[in-house]
């Protein structure tokens, strides 16, 4: 990775420079999109193909929690949280503006959005608007975390924020639960409301398996590797290996987890539509609306696109536990969950293409908080 000029290089050399950057692309890397669509296919194909896959799939799980979901999340965030410099975390949270904006649009807009969606959409479809609103109100703890790498995001700034995500998820999941599909619907004379009886150890054992885990193996790894190496070899030699494990445990997680809800989603094509579309409107509002909103503020283009995706990312592995140990696993509700990663993963891979396109809108000065990325940070870094 090179330093970024200190002046605005003309038009014709940077479109040079763009490139330049997609040729030294691995072809993992450039055919990301292509892959990611194979991987949902693939797991659908198994999931609706071999008989008993889903069920059998679903029998290896402890306190709810999928070990394969959980074995694909590990794989996939431990190189990332491996790459943070954990020396450097007080830089952002010292960003009140990156915090407070995180956190209102997290805990305050998001589930709101959804709610409205929901009521808006599915009027007529109590069960599919009841999972959709759990969905807003599962933030996005893990897989974001890859998103906001391949996306060039500040990846301390993404540590920081999936973290303090996790301990709001804990501490107000369920009061929001109470709220949005029990108090607030009777306030607006919209029904009756129902309640959600969500125990918060399961919330908090979902929170130490997709990110506790990860994270402390990620904080080990750097600290131990730099101890021993030394933090130019560590970079320079210990990262470049374990770096496409990411991706790896990215395309097998989305096998297993389409695998698991391949026959229900395409034994009700009519009904995933109805669920997908409120789902598509929300991840526009919430990415765009995030990431005009950083610009605004001056965030450089690292934190606006961690503000973005950390925006628009939803816990789905939540989401889809909450729905079945409260609704079943036949519910209309666990469908709902279902459909969320059917259109998240493709949407906000989708979405990586379009930071990266945006980020030539920032001024060369304006792309990174930290300065000079890692030399084992990929090329179109």
């Amino acid at each position: 990775m090179t330093t970024e000029p200190t002046t605005t290089p003309p038009a014709d050399e940077r479109r040079d420079g763009d490139a330049s950057i997609v040729r030294k692309l691995s072809t993992l890397d450039r055919y990301l999109a292509v892959w990611i669509l194979l991987a949902m296919a693939v797991g659908l194909g198994l999931g609706r193909m071999i008989p008993g896959m889903n069920d059998a799939l679903a029998k290896i799980e402890v306190g709810g929690i999928s070990l394969p979901i959980a074995l694909g999340l590990l794989v996939m965030m431990y190189p990332v949280l491996a790459k943070v410099r954990y020396d450097r975390l007080d830089t952002v949270t010292g960003d009140r503006r990156l915090m407070v904006s995180s956190l209102v649009i997290n805990w305050l807009v998001g589930p709101a959005v959804m709610f409205a969606l929901a009521w808006v959409f599915l009027p007529d479809l109590p069960e599919y608007r009841t999972g959709l609103i759990i969905v807003g109100l599962a933030r996005c703890i893990a897989m974001v975390i890859i998103w906001n790498d391949l996306a060039c995001g500040d990846r301390e700034a993404a540590a920081v924020l999936v973290a303090l995500n996790s301990v709001f998820q804990v501490l107000v999941f369920g009061v929001l639960g109470w709220f949005y599909l029990d108090l607030l619907p009777r306030w607006l004379g919209l029904g009756d409301g129902q309640g959600l009886d969500v125990p918060v150890w399961h919330i908090a054992l979902n929170v130490i398996v997709f990110l506790g885990v990860p994270l402390l193996a990620g904080f080990l790894t750097r600290r131990i590797g730099e101890k021993r190496m030394g933090r130019e070899s560590y970079e320079a030699k210990f990262l470049p290996r374990i770096g496409p494990w990411a991706l790896y445990g990215l395309l097998f997680t989305i096998v297993v987890l389409f695998a698991l809800q391949g026959r229900t989603i395409t034994s009700q094509p009519l009904d995933v539509v109805r669920i997908a579309l409120p789902l598509l409107v929300y991840f526009a509002i919430m990415f765009f609306g995030s990431f005009l909103l950083g610009k605004a503020l001056g965030l450089a283009y690292d934190r606006t696109a961690t503000l973005a995706f950390t925006a628009a990312g939803n816990n789905f592995e939540l989401a889809i536990a909450v729905a079945i140990a409260t609704f079943g696993v036949t519910s209309g509700q666990a469908l709902s969950g279902v459909v969320g990663p059917l259109i998240e993963v493709p949407v906000l891979i989708g979405l990586v293409y379009v930071a990266l396109a945006w980020r030539g809108k920032f001024a060369p000065g304006a792309l990174d908080t930290r300065g000079p990325r890692l030399s084992t940070d990929r090329a179109r870094s």
